[in-house]
């Protein structure tokens, strides 16, 4: 007991206890980053300021409140131009860019578009514990990708070294750290009476845990005030109580759950959102009421979000896709844009499959790809396409690799005598 005693009546005791106490209490932990790889890390940052568009007017941030994660809904060269020139619309509309403070590309580089001292025009309709437009109080930063596909572990260790320098300059707790989809709101529209949440799903897929943070809001602060209705999938994601994780669950397909608002939000019937039908055809979003109604898209429709241009590369031509700037990987193969059964013919002649890819920022135009197919098998002399095939040799499904690397359907080889040696024959994985 007299030990005891003593113990509380030492004051140097009684400064580290409370030392202690303060650290525990503390809503930001403790680095989760060392010094020399924070310094590294901004070190490594791309500076692209000088791309801003000359017309986006800078006006200086009075206050830092937040941090808003966003998906680019992009792959990264459209990503860097839209947010530092501005977005392009069928109609001749045009942003004048500075949608972003920083972006980072899928292999964890890091690119600052907007010096962090000024406004960026980033969150657009946006509310947060009652406070509205919250691009004035805060910092965008974009992840090159999509709400419906993985982020990458290399995006996920570049943006918690960010976030935890902002966090530092801005004395910022973790809960200050917020997605695009927590923060938007809507206006009434045909799914919903009321102003609510769901106008945005960028970044529902963000992984606290992998970038280093720890919870977000234990409920969303203006739903429970009543100033917003809930969206019954975001409340799902962010505040379940059995802490669900917000990774890539629903395609970016139409079926009875996910409604076009559901996963396109706002632009649903934007001219720079397509809808790729299971027949083939394809219409933007402004084209489904006159030509063919809401309430008649087909399940299993395809939609895709910020195709500015070139919708008709996106048409069915056959099971031979071709990637082409604005035409990414994912536009073309959907969520099997990474599976062992989508194999990528680099215009350099190597071939390789979804799984063996891993900078997707870097793939190059040209490439052509195919979805749901098995092989290479070689034709040798004792090896005939027919054997490799059996009676769906001639399948326009069939895609023949030539040396000359045409590929070419089976029902367009008129004879098959002629083909050469090494030819690579890749059959589809199902009938």
């Amino acid at each position: 007991m007299d030990t005891h005693r003593n113990w509380y009546h030492n004051p140097l005791n009684l400064v580290v206890a409370f030392i202690v106490l303060m650290v525990l209490a503390a809503p930001h932990p403790i680095a989760a980053f060392t010094r020399s790889e924070a310094v590294h890390f901004q070190r490594s940052i791309i500076d692209y300021r000088s791309r801003l568009n000359p017309r986006y007017k800078k006006i200086k941030r009075p206050k830092t409140k937040y941090i808003i994660v966003h998906t680019a809904e992009l792959g990264l060269k459209t990503t860097l131009r839209v947010v530092s020139r501005g977005k392009r619309f069928r109609n001749g509309r045009r942003t004048n860019g500075g949608h972003a403070h920083y972006v980072i590309a899928r292999n964890g580089r890091t690119y600052r578009i907007l010096d962090r001292k000024y406004e960026a025009d980033h969150a657009g309709r946006s509310m947060w514990n009652g406070d509205t437009d919250l691009s004035a109080v805060s910092i965008g930063i974009e992840l090159v990708g999509y709400h419906y596909a993985p982020i990458t572990e290399a995006q996920y260790r570049s943006v918690g070294i960010l976030i935890e320098i902002l966090q530092g300059v801005y004395a910022l707790d973790d809960r200050a750290v917020l997605t695009h989809s927590q923060v938007a709101y809507g206006l009434p529209n045909r799914w919903h009476p009321k102003n609510h949440r769901g106008r945005k799903r960028c970044a529902k897929n963000f992984n606290r845990t992998k970038a280093r943070l720890g919870p977000t809001w234990r409920y969303d602060p203006d739903v429970r005030a009543r100033r917003l209705v809930a969206d019954a999938q975001l409340a799902a994601v962010y505040y379940s109580p059995k802490q669900y994780v917000a990774e890539a669950q629903e395609a970016n397909v139409i079926s009875k759950r996910n409604t076009a608002w559901v996963i396109a939000g706002e632009d649903f019937d934007s001219s720079t959102t397509v809808y790729k039908f299971p027949n083939g055809r394809v219409y933007t979003g402004d084209q489904i009421a006159a030509q063919v109604g809401w309430n008649r898209l087909p399940a299993k429709t395809v939609v895709l979000l910020n195709q500015e241009e070139r919708v008709e590369r996106l048409r069915d031509d056959g099971p031979v896709k071709t990637i082409a700037d604005g035409v990414t990987a994912w536009s073309l193969a959907g969520r099997s844009y990474n599976h062992k059964t989508t194999i990528y013919f680099l215009p350099s002649g190597r071939i390789k499959t979804g799984s063996m890819i891993h900078d997707w920022d870097d793939l190059p135009v040209k490439t052509r790809l195919i979805v749901g197919y098995k092989g290479p098998f070689e034709l040798r002399k004792d090896q005939s396409a027919y054997r490799i095939a059996g009676k769906g040799y001639k399948d326009p499904r069939t895609i023949y690799y030539l040396p000359s690397k045409q590929l070419v359907r089976g029902h367009k080889i008129k004879d098959f005598t002629q083909l050469q040696l090494g030819t690579l024959v890749f059959l589809p994985t199902a009938s």
